[in-house]
């Protein structure tokens, strides 16, 4: 059963990355919020017996990000719906950031001032690049890009757990969400570019499931032990 979900879940993102490139409106609408209910209904598939305070932490990012990508789906209806998509976006991060915290300081794990650095080299770099373009939406970029940099840097700690091919995943994971959301940004507020919506929509599509992989394993085999 947890295969199929996976199955759904590919069948839905190449869905919707065709959708993109051949400019397919209905494709995309019906594909779309496919893509992460998929991995939901994954999720809670292969921790349902595990049940605890983690897996509750990443349906509800799961959901938030869901919710997301609903929104967003109607962006061109009204600027005010980037900024409502963008808050969905920040409530999953901040459900993710939970998730690694818990993680982090169950396994004792002490901040790394180098991975500390990497990231403020990252979010400065971004910031930079982006800032005389953002207009009125400087403040929420400026909150959001601080808190998917907080998951970022909590996410790279995921490599000094025990489960390492779990912490490896989620990694991966969270690093391909930022480079999503780099490309996102680059191309709405700097220089749009070709094939832009692919990119976007591959790598997020991958992050979450990286994350979501790493996750059922961390839980599964934390509650095994």
């Amino acid at each position: 059963m947890k295969k199929i979900f996976l199955i759904g879940f590919a069948v839905a993102l190449i869905a919707d990355l065709i959708g993109i490139y051949l400019k397919n409106d209905i494709l995309v609408y019906v594909s779309k919020p496919l893509i992460i209910i998929t991995l939901i209904l994954y999720f809670l598939s292969a921790t349902w017996k595990f049940e605890n305070g983690l897996m509750k932490i990443i349906a509800m990012a799961l959901t938030f990000s869901w919710l997301g990508d609903l929104v967003l789906m109607f962006e061109s209806f009204d600027k005010r719906v980037f900024f409502m998509g963008l808050l969905a976006f920040l409530f999953a991060h901040l459900r993710y950031i939970k998730f690694f915290s818990i993680v982090r300081m169950g396994e004792r794990i002490k901040l790394k001032p180098g991975l500390i650095l990497l990231v403020v080299v990252y979010y400065s770099g971004l910031i930079y690049l982006l800032f005389n373009d953002l207009h009125e939406m400087k403040l929420p970029v400026l909150v959001y890009g601080i808190v998917i940099s907080v998951m970022f840097l909590l996410a790279l700690h995921m490599l000094f757990i025990k489960n390492k091919e779990a912490g490896k995943q989620m990694m991966f994971g969270a690093l391909l969400f930022i480079v999503s959301d780099s490309i996102l940004a680059i191309n709405k507020f700097y220089e749009p570019f070709e094939y832009a919506g692919i990119a976007i929509m591959l790598s997020y599509g991958i992050a979450q499931l990286l994350i979501t992989l790493g996750a059922v394993r961390y839980i599964t085999s934390a509650s095994k032990q």
